[in-house]
């Protein structure tokens, strides 16, 4: 008898419990409220920390290096799977830190305790000046040099028509001639004239290129403002003809060099 009298009481008490749990709700409609908005603002934040560490990461673009591709001001988002799950290639806009302070000494914008907060949990684009925006024109390997008859870059002896320089730039007002070395990348920014880039380093001993572990990842959209909406930039298609090595001659010259 006593665990069949048990019972009944036990759902008396869930019925009682769920009772209480409907009149608190009903008489306090704006701590209800208040609450699921709380857990939805949580779930944001954490969606937008895995998503803003793992998977997409906006930036800031504060010069006009990369101009008519990317305008001063805009926002961009950065796919991080690319360098990794995904392939870097010639053509690419791609994000990399400045870890050797080679062109990250500008200015920023100033930013408060609320949106560095929000910056680090992925819900406002990052403004640090050591993060740089170019294209990727050369790869490990690749013979890099400017210019021919024509004025244009070659890459392993391939001449490249680039569409996305800004209007009225040359390919490049220095000459040079390099060979991108292993695991490493050579960039270049599509406002040639207003752009410091690999070029400006190549008498050092990389000649300009950045370790591919310093890229971030893949320019993926411009996402602010809104009239600048388009994709990230990215343009592989002057560069589909470029052979994966260089000729014969330029790598005997290379080793003899």
């Amino acid at each position: 008898m006593a665990e069949s009298d048990e019972e009944p009481q036990t759902r008396r008490q869930r019925r009682e419990a769920s009772g209480r749990r409907r009149t608190l709700k009903e008489r306090s409609p704006l701590l209800s409220f208040v609450t699921e908005c709380a857990i939805v603002i949580v779930l944001a934040i954490v969606i937008s920390f895995v998503v803003k560490t793992f998977f997409l990461r906006a930036f800031f673009i504060p010069s006009e290096s990369m101009e008519q591709t990317l305008q001063v001001d805009d926002r961009i988002v950065v796919n991080l799977l690319a360098p990794g799950v995904m392939d870097i290639d010639r053509g690419d806009v791609v994000v990399f830190e400045d870890t050797r302070e080679w062109w990250g000494s500008g200015s920023e914008p100033e930013t408060n305790a609320f949106q560095d907060a929000m910056t680090f949990v992925g819900l406002m684009p990052d403004t640090s000046s050591h993060y740089v925006v170019k294209r990727v024109v050369g790869m490990e390997g690749d013979h890099v040099e400017c210019c021919d008859d024509q004025g244009r870059i070659l890459v392993n002896g391939e001449p490249i028509d680039e569409p996305y320089l800004f209007p009225g730039d040359a390919p490049s007002a220095a000459e040079f001639d390099v060979t991108v070395p292993e695991d490493s990348v050579w960039l270049l920014g599509d406002h040639r004239s207003a752009s410091a880039d690999s070029r400006a380093h190549t008498e050092d001993p990389d000649m300009g290129a950045v370790p591919v572990d310093d890229i971030i990842g893949r320019s993926a959209a411009v996402i602010w403002p809104w009239q600048n909406w388009s994709g990230g930039g990215s343009d592989r298609e002057p560069f589909e003809q470029v052979p994966d090595e260089p000729p014969a001659e330029d790598q005997t010259d290379a080793e003899d060099g």
